[in-house]
């Protein structure tokens, strides 16, 4: 993110009508008492240190499949959501993150389940355990009015009305607010999307473009992200949008920029250099992740910030007022390899994801011939106010989007540049970004990986940078 200013099948259906609360079926296995699973619920939280509720434990998603409808005359969002999984201990129930929206008519591998919300979980209790590491299946209808998830400090994420359509976005959670989800990023999952919407309305997700077709005055678009998603990261756009598609380096790419904004605007201009810091960043960072890039420029004030989404980042208006933005456009292209495929295993490591992508910025600065790279370094060092509270390597559940995380975890990047030396921290990239590809990482593994790769003890140069709050020395 960049803010202004700083296997089997878990099929889940969701209706307007309201959660059922069926009487708890008895959990009976059939085997013998001394061999017989111990069922208990999952965790109703995935427990991370930040944000312990986020998520849900006992189980693990293997790829979200949604089929949806949206109607902006009503606001009202129907659908289904089909979502793969397998048990991660003997189940006797468990949640799905599940906000605004109501469920009901669930059943787990066929047989009808019990289902009831509570709060922002939706809670599922199939009528037999399930036993560790057996796939699943559930289905439900769903539907209602979505809304956004509101954080007193962090501020507002996920389905967003605005007018003629919503933009679904935000971090660290979003997805909550449009399908049933396992919603922390250290569960990631494929993802497929069928978004229906009245004809002339365009919906623009993540992933490969699929066939579009419309019937009776409805148009349903298709998408599909063949590469684990963190859950935050997944988006639709809805609305009156200009859509081009091309190939580039054979793999399809959408860029989408709002018809309210000019045709040739500084959105569409920056929107316009993807292809080319992509390649550039490519040249970094090791092979493009992703089937598919692009990105689409929104005009609602309300996102007031630039979001990672993968294969297909979102940019707020704000970014372009003073003309064309490359320097975001690189940002989000960063966290394609930093935070989307490699992304994070717990929240207290974000600047992993945006320490990285600021180092891009400066990257894509000294190639286009703006300023090096140590320039922008001491650009930042110069003016960063040293005296703040917040690590970048530990900045608190409320400094998550803070400077320390960005401008100190850019500074971080540089500063294990000039301590290994050019040609272990290119090594270093590569390595990160080849060796975690499609997974979770966290400090703890960089920090390793410097030191195999560098032979050096980097325990000083980590701590000083991304553990203490004072002012390191300049490398």
């Amino acid at each position: 993110m960049r803010r202004t200013g700083v296997a089997a099948v878990l099929c889940v259906a969701l209706t307007v009508a309201g959660c059922s609360a069926d009487d708890e079926p008895a959990q009976t296995p059939s085997a013998t008492p001394s061999s017989a699973p111990a069922f208990a619920p999952g965790a109703e939280g995935i427990g991370d240190p930040y944000f312990p509720k986020y998520g849900n434990g006992g189980y693990d998603v293997a790829g979200y499949d949604l089929k949806l409808r949206f109607d902006p005359k009503t606001d009202q969002l129907t659908g289904t959501a089909t979502i793969t999984a397998t048990a991660t201990q003997d189940l006797s129930r468990f949640n799905f993150d599940l906000s605004k929206l109501t469920a009901k008519n669930v059943t787990v591998d066929g047989v009808r389940a019990s289902s009831k919300a509570e709060g922002t979980e939706l809670v599922v209790t199939p009528a037999q355990g399930i036993v560790n590491g057996r796939p699943f299946t559930v289905v439900v209808e769903y539907g209602g009015r979505p809304a956004q998830l509101g954080n007193a400090v962090l501020g507002q994420g996920g389905w967003l009305e605005n007018g003629q359509g919503a933009i679904a976005l935000g971090q660290p959670e979003s997805a909550s607010t449009w399908f049933p989800v396992n919603d922390h990023p250290s569960d990631k999952a494929t993802f497929k999307l069928e978004m229906t919407v009245p004809e002339g309305v365009e919906a623009i997700s993540n992933g490969v473009p699929g066939p579009r077709r419309t019937t009776g005055g409805w148009t349903t678009w298709s998408w599909s992200e063949g590469s684990p998603m963190a859950s935050y990261l997944a988006m639709v756009v809805i609305g009156q949008y200009r859509v081009t598609t091309t190939t580039h380096n054979g793999k399809p790419l959408v860029l989408a920029v709002a018809e309210s904004l000019p045709a040739n605007g500084p959105a569409a201009q920056s929107l316009g250099k993807t292809a080319e810091i992509t390649d550039f960043l490519a040249t970094k960072f090791g092979p493009y992740p992703f089937d598919a890039n692009g990105g689409v420029a929104v005009d609602d004030r309300k996102i007031g910030y630039a979001l990672e989404t993968q294969s297909r980042p979102v940019y707020g208006p704000a970014f372009f007022n003073g003309g064309p933005n490359e320097s975001v456009i690189a940002h989000e292209l960063a966290h394609q390899w930093f935070g989307d495929s490699v992304a994070l295993e717990k929240w207290q490591d974000i600047w992993l994801n945006e320490g990285f992508a600021t180092y891009a910025e400066w990257m894509w600065d000294e190639h286009k011939g703006t300023q090096t790279i140590e320039q922008s370094f001491d650009d930042v060092y110069n003016s960063y106010p040293w005296n703040q509270p917040g690590e970048a390597g530990n900045p608190g559940a409320e400094r998550i989007f803070g400077n320390a995380v960005y401008q100190r975890g850019g500074m971080t990047v540089y500063a294990l540049r000039k301590t290994i030396g050019d040609a272990a921290f290119d090594q270093l990239l590569k390595r990160w970004t080849t060796e975690h590809k499609d997974g979770n990482a966290s400090t703890d593994d960089l920090i390793a990986l410097a030191e195999q790769v560098s032979g050096k003890q980097l325990d000083d140069l980590f701590q000083s940078w991304l553990f203490t709050t004072g002012k390191p020395a300049k490398p």
